[in-house]
């Protein structure tokens, strides 16, 4: 599986673990909400500063997003 596809499927299941919406996440991490979608899509390269802004959003750590 793509590792940008694997990364968006990790977002998809904490978020939708901790109860959180797309629109939500992104407002928490302080990006674009029509950029998340895509994410979790696994069509976007995502950089280590969004990634960083992922992981505080969804109080896990950048490792725990790339953890199988």
């Amino acid at each position: 599986m793509d590792v940008k596809l694997k990364f968006g499927l990790k977002i998809k299941e904490l978020r939708k673990q901790k109860g959180i919406s797309q629109e939500k996440l992104a407002n928490l991490a302080e990006i674009d909400r029509t950029y998340l979608p895509t994410i979790e899509k696994g069509e976007r390269n995502v950089s280590i500063i969004v990634i960083e802004k992922l992981a505080n959003a969804l109080g896990v750590t950048i490792r725990d997003l790339f953890d199988e």
